[in-house]
């Protein structure tokens, strides 16, 4: 697989750090994560189990060993330091400064391991002046100013369907760590990553900045082209409660619409710009929609070249057979359905191992193959250090 012989220690905790190691585990590389002493990883006991074991940590720990080291004490750090020296990659998710005061920030490991790819990932990054604030997800989007523009029906800020920041976050941190491995490879030197959940959020909005820096003004989001100021890009309710979408303003798909629905003489008020022009459109939209069931109007537009959607509910979406027939909700062999993988490579494919670790079940193990001895093991043990 594309990663096998990456070595990977993973001290993070939650989701963003988790989340990237899975990815890498899932294509080849041996993953250690590293588990606080009090109770090792949280996501262990967050959410909805199934035999004693949660459905976020299922899918986002199979493949990895897991080793306990206790950080406040000087044996747990010169394990931490000698397993790093072990590893090709190293990730953290600490408030900045912690891994610093730990003894096991880059700077320490780096003396050891030049050659280290070291990701810190927080919620602001390693600098600035809200850098030592703490902050998960939604905090984040606050400030980046994704919250004033997910409303809810009432017009008011809601909490995203999924966590933005931890996800993007996640996945450029990987991309992070794959460029670094790839320089490596010619120059022998790992490299420092700083990623930041509050950065990621504004790379990801090239698309929906445009009155910000053109205007210099906040965005109506009711107005602008992404946020339903288009008449077919936008929700729609339907008699039965339920709600479909359009998905796409372009032209031709508001005519293969209008057409249908007996009514070309709208496609002019679908022409660009988004705004209240479209309201005509926009309103006719909604009394139709809201005339059929949301099944009728699946059957209405099989067939129709436009970008249409019934709005699934998440048991749905599981079920739908475009993620069954892309392996993106699979099963064990107990029956449990667990998250595919999404990047999907021709050759050397990702391998989905559905093996979780208990809480330091690899600790000792480990230890041993960077030269600790039985002795040692023993003595570590009785002083606290797993």
């Amino acid at each position: 697989m594309k990663l096998e012989g990456i070595r990977v220690l993973d001290l993070s905790l939650f989701l963003p750090g988790p989340l990237l190691t899975q990815m890498m585990a899932d294509h080849g590389a041996e993953v250690i994560k590293l588990e606080p002493i009090n109770g090792g990883e949280p996501n262990r006991v967050i959410g909805a189990e199934r035999d004693g074991t949660t459905v976020f940590f299922a899918n986002t720990h199979r493949n990895k060993q897991s080793v306990q080291l206790n950080l406040k004490t000087e044996e747990g750090v010169e394990a931490a330091l000698r397993l790093a020296e072990s590893c090709d990659v190293m990730i953290e998710a600490f408030r900045p400064g912690v891994v610093d005061r730990l003894g096991v920030g880059y700077a320490a490991v780096a003396a050891r391991h030049p050659g280290i790819v070291y990701a810190s990932l927080s919620a602001f990054g390693q600098d600035g002046p809200y850098a030592k604030k703490p902050a998960h997800d939604m905090a984040t989007e606050a400030y980046a100013g994704i919250l004033s523009v997910n409303l809810g029906a009432d017009g008011q800020p809601a909490i995203p369907g999924i966590a933005n920041a931890d996800m993007l976050s996640s996945m450029m941190g990987l991309s992070a760590v794959l460029m670094a491995l790839y320089r490596r490879r010619d120059t022998n030197e790992g490299d420092y990553i700083d990623l930041s959940m509050m950065d990621s959020l504004i790379a990801a909005m090239p698309n929906n900045v445009g009155p910000v820096f053109a205007e210099k003004r906040a965005p109506n989001p009711k107005d602008e082209r992404s946020w339903g100021g288009n008449a077919m890009y936008n929700i729609y309710g339907t008699k039965d409660g339920k709600h479909i979408v359009l998905g796409g303003a372009e032209i031709h798909f508001a005519k293969a619409i209008l057409d249908k629905m007996g009514r070309p003489d709208l496609l002019e008020a679908c022409q660009p710009p988004p705004g209240p022009n479209q309201d005509p459109a926009r309103n006719f939209l909604k009394e139709t929609f809201l005339a059929e069931t949301q099944a009728y109007w699946v059957d209405w537009f099989d067939g129709v070249d436009a970008a249409f959607a019934p709005v699934n509910d998440l048991r749905q979406a599981a079920d739908d057979p475009q993620f069954r027939h892309r392996e993106m909700i699979i099963e064990d062999d107990r029956g449990w359905e667990h998250i595919g993988i999404p990047m999907k490579f021709k050759n050397e494919p990702g391998k989905v191992v559905f093996d979780l670790p208990e809480l330091g079940q690899h600790t000792e193990t480990n230890l041993r193959n960077i030269g600790y001895t039985d002795a040692d093991l023993a003595a570590m043990k009785e002083k606290g250090v797993f």
